[in-house]
Order: structure tokens, then sequence, then C-alpha cells
């Protein structure tokens, strides 16, 4: 592998992609260090601490993890990358079920770079949206739990500079991403995202090497704890790799057509169903739906209300693990109903001259497809649920700070094994086309297959 490493800066091209990728990563850190004018960072950085510590993690902490820490720092990246990914999920969500957008869907590369302009825009908006709520949230720190102030001057002057600030340092970050999908190597904002999670490394490793000393006249952990942490680190990991790059093959063959003196097709192939169709986005949309009945259950003055929503802001607690396995389960299938259309793959087959061997073209095949889907995706959202479900349970039961245990699973592990790969892969390719051997000389990576 250390020799794959340094065949890549052997080849001028990939030396430059890496290089310009590299350049590019390092201003989006430089984004998430900047602070913006007027805000005393030190005073909110021991408000979100706090925040935190009762809270036990939660949405917060991993907005502030996707940002690579900005907003404890209340930097100019603030926002981070968070409001294009929204964009760019609402635009997907919408194409499913608005016929405009499906056309443009379709239209290839100029509607692509059509539904690319609309994210955009709507990501612009919803800078400027949370932005603004931002500010007010700023100049009101008794909702951040603290009763001393922020901001030096509050007022329209502060709004309005908070809201230029984190609104151009998304779009910066926005722009720099997709710099790097275009001219650098792998996937701008996933990467973008994955850097700001690797970031939060080091204060994790330092928290967990705390655990191991005794503090307050309280034992630290033995070196048998240790060893049953890099265990569990290695399963999991193993398992998320799994279950990232695990699919079901469907046979595929194709009927050889003869047009002039060639003939076409003739060949058989399989088409690849992903298990984890829907990847990390389940455990976002629980996350982020699961935070509003709280906040609004504990603003009711009803005892009986109250303790539900403190129920559900309890992270770790039975209910709140027992909703939340719940809802990864059913947004893994709202999100293969609404991106998977067997119809529409059925007919793409019929038109090809494709079929699956024993089944029927036309409908009798997407029936099949989507029988098929339906079963795999099963096994994708429990396997999800689980990994989702394994950081909170060790900061409950085990008392495991929050940015330690959130290295174990959950959101941060899938985003960085699943980027990971995308980057090896692409890498891998270059090193292929120029005969160098790839990162696994005995194996191969499922790309390459």
């Amino acid at each position: 592998m250390f020799s794959a490493f340094v065949n890549s800066f052997k080849i001028p091209e990939l030396r430059s992609r890496l290089l310009f990728t590299l350049g590019l990563v390092f201003t989006c850190r430089i984004v998430t260090s900047v602070p913006i004018p007027g805000v005393d960072a030190a005073e909110l950085q021991r408000a979100i601490e706090r925040v935190q510590h009762l809270l036990g993690g939660g949405l917060l902490s991993l907005f502030d993890l996707f940002n690579g820490g900005a907003l404890s720092q209340c930097a100019v990246g603030a926002l981070g990358i968070m409001p294009y990914i929204s964009a760019s999920i609402i635009l997907q969500l919408m194409t499913a079920v608005i016929p405009t957008l499906e056309r443009l869907a379709r239209e290839g590369d100029v509607g692509r770079q059509k539904i690319t302009q609309y994210t955009r825009y709507l990501t612009l908006a919803i800078c400027v949206v949370q932005g603004f709520f931002l500010a007010i949230t700023l100049e009101n720190p008794g909702a951040l739990g603290i009763d001393t102030s922020i901001v030096y001057s509050p007022g329209w002057g502060f709004r309005l500079m908070a809201v230029l600030a984190v609104t151009t340092g998304t779009m910066l970050m926005m722009w720099l991403g997709e710099q790097i999908t275009e001219r650098g190597i792998g996937n701008g904002i996933s990467l973008i995202i994955t850097v700001n999670i690797v970031s939060a490394l080091p204060a994790a490793i330092s928290q967990a090497a705390n655990l191991f000393k005794g503090q307050g006249g309280v034992a630290g952990l033995s070196m048998f704890h240790l060893v049953g942490m890099l265990v569990m680190m290695f399963l999991v990991i193993s398992g998320t790799i799994a279950i990232t790059q695990a699919t079901r093959k469907i046979p595929i063959h194709t009927t050889k057509r003869v047009v002039g003196r060639k003939v076409y097709g003739g060949q058989n192939t399989y088409m690849p169903l992903k298990v984890n169709y829907s990847g990390v986005m389940p455990i976002i949309f629980a996350q982020a739906l699961l935070m509003f009945p709280a906040l609004i259950f504990n603003a009711i003055p009803f005892p009986a209300i109250q303790r539900i929503g403190a129920s559900l802001s309890d992270m770790g607690s039975m209910p709140y693990l027992t909703i939340y396995g719940l809802m990864i389960l059913f947004f893994s299938y709202f999100w293969v109903a609404t991106q998977f259309n067997p119809l529409q793959i059925a007919d793409d087959l019929k038109k090809n001259g494709g079929y699956v061997p024993g089944v029927r073209p036309g409908r009798p095949t997407a029936e099949y497809l989507d029988h098929t889907m339906t079963r795999i995706t099963l096994i994708g959202a429990i396997a999800l649920t689980v990994i989702a479900v394994i950081p909170m349970v060790l900061a409950r039961q085990f008392q495991i700070p929050w940015l330690v245990a959130s290295f174990f699973g959950g959101t941060s592990l899938l985003i960085i094994v699943g980027v990971s790969l995308d980057t090896m892969r692409q890498i891998e390719s270059h090193l292929l086309t120029r005969h160098y051997d790839g990162f696994l000389k005995k194996g191969r990576l499922r790309g390459r297959r």
C-alpha cells in the first residue's frame, strides 16, 4: 500500500490532482477558523461545551462535527457545507414528485446543470435564513444556557454582518468542493465533510486517553477495556465497510442484434443493487426530525407532556432508541421508494434488448426488481440502525464521551468509510491506467470487479 502512495506522485496528472485537492482542503480548514466579527468566540465555545455536556451529544454536536468545530469557534464557516447538502436533498426529493424536475433530470448534462443551478439558488436562500437565526441566537445567549453576553454590539448591523459572513463562507466552500470534484480527486463536497470530521480525531484520542487515567479518586479504565474498545472498533469498521460495499447481483442477458455487418449484444452481465442504497440519509433525517418534537413538548406547560419531551431529549434512553431505530427503518424504505425506479430500469432493459433470466420483460421485471430491493433494503436498514445506535449506547451505558463514541459508529463513521473507499477507487483507477499496482496487490477493490 505504501508503494501505491509513492506511485501516486510519479504520475504527473495524478500528482497535480492530489496537490490541488490538498490545497483546497487546507483553504476550507482556514474558513472554519476565521471568527465572525463582533462575537466573543471564547464565551460561545464555553456555551457550546455546556450544551453538549447537558445533552450528551445530539444534533448540535453532530452539526459541529460536520463543520470541523466551526460552530463552536463561531467561524465564518459556522454553517459549513450543510446548507448545500440540505438543498441537494430537497431537490432530489422534489425531482421524484415534480414532473418538470423529473424531465430535467432525464435531459442529460443540460438538465443536470439546470438542477445544479437551482441547488445553488436554494443553498443561498437556506444560508440567509440560517445565518439570520444564528445571529438572533447569538444576540440572545439565554437560548444557549448562559447569562453572559456573546455579541459585543447587538443590532441590525451585527445581523447583516453575520448573515453576510456565514453565507459567503458556505458559498465559498461549495465552490471549492465543486472545483475538487472537477479538477481534483474524489467528490469535493463529501471530501470536505470527511476532513472536517477527521479534524476532531485528535481531540477524541485525547479524551479517550483521559479515560485510562485515574481522576478525582476514580480508577481509570484497564488494559482489558482498551483491548475491548480496539476489537469493537475493528468489528464496527469492518461491518461498516461490508454494508457499504455489499450488493445483490441481478444477472442480465442481452440479445444479439445485427446492424449492418456488426453484431451487438449477446453478453451476460449483472445489475448491482446496493444493500445500503440510502447511505447515511436515514440517520440524518431521523436525527433532524427527532429534535423538533422534543423542543415542542418541553415548551408545553403540562408535566405529562414535558416528561415525554424529556424522554425524547434523552439520547440513549429506551424510548429514544426505539423511535430512532423505527425512523431509520422507515426512511431507508422512503429513500429507496423515491430514488429507485424499477419501472424505468425495466423499460431501459427492454429497449436495449436486456432481460433477467426467467423473468418476462416489462412489468414483471419491474415487480421482480422491486421485490428484490425490498428484501435487501431490510437487511441494510437493520445494519444501519445497529451502526447508528452504537455511539448512543456507548455514551449512555459506558459513560464514554460523545466525541469518542461518535467514531465507533453513526453518521461520522459511515461518511468516512464511504468517502475513503470512493477516493481510493478513483486513485486506483489512475494507477491501473498507467500500469501501476493498486492499493491491494493480492485482493481487489469491489469497483475493479
